[in-house]
């Protein structure tokens, strides 16, 4: 998901009938960091939680001193 972050993949689950969603970064140095869950509850992602996401992006660069 280039919207987030070079990196950084989107992982759809449906069950029930409820769609939800997680941005993880697989190459931080050696590890894998989950940058946000939630429930979809509208066709486009709401840009809250595009925020988050690359709010989070940015937290978990540093952590890995990238």
């Amino acid at each position: 998901m280039k919207t987030i972050g070079s990196g950084t993949y989107e992982l759809r689950i449906k069950e029930y009938g409820n769609e939800y969603r997680i941005f993880y970064v697989a190459k931080f140095g050696d590890s894998i960091y989950v940058l946000h869950a939630f429930k979809k509850t509208s066709r486009k992602t709401p840009e809250r939680h595009l925020n988050t996401g690359r709010r989070r992006y940015k937290i978990a660069k540093e952590h890995a001193g990238e």
